[in-house]
């Protein structure tokens, strides 16, 4: 079983954010981050799931991906995603990730789990830090998909 930790975070929602995930598989750990001049809490949320995922070298896995995100986690738990993705995500924020998300969520066998933020759960919070800070970062890249 493989464990991904996610986080996301903007400040302005629109503006300078990124997102950290943890990856965990027996003794082995891995951290990603990476931050952008504008975007939003969502993007990250979703983007950190997808990264996580696309990090994993073997497929099929089984994965657990735990994000603090209602957003993500719920949007795949209560299957609202896959009636979006019939509908051309039409109305929808986000497309260009969704469908990104899906592609790579379909190579393995993955449940989502929400937790908590801000709750001390220890990824979590490192999570958040690696996406606080990711965010902080001078000379930071524009999120090409964000058409805020």
């Amino acid at each position: 079983m493989v464990y991904i930790y996610t986080d996301g975070a903007s400040s302005g929602n629109p503006g300078p954010g990124g997102y950290g995930v943890v990856l965990v598989h027996g003794q082995h750990m891995k951290e990603l981050s990476a931050g952008f001049r504008k975007t939003t809490n969502n993007r990250m949320e979703l983007l950190a799931v997808i990264v996580g995922l696309e990090a994993l070298k073997k497929a099929p896995l089984d994965v657990t991906v735990v994000s603090d995100s209602k957003y993500v986690v719920d949007a795949v738990n209560k299957g609202w995603v896959f009636g979006w993705e019939k509908k051309g995500f039409a109305g929808k924020k986000n497309p260009d990730l969704w469908r990104r998300f899906l592609n790579i969520y379909r190579k393995h066998r993955v449940k989502l789990q929400w937790v908590k933020g801000h709750s001390n759960h220890v990824y979590n919070e490192r999570c958040d830090h690696l996406a606080v800070m990711a965010g902080k970062k001078p000379n930071l890249p524009v999120d090409v998909g964000y058409d805020g």
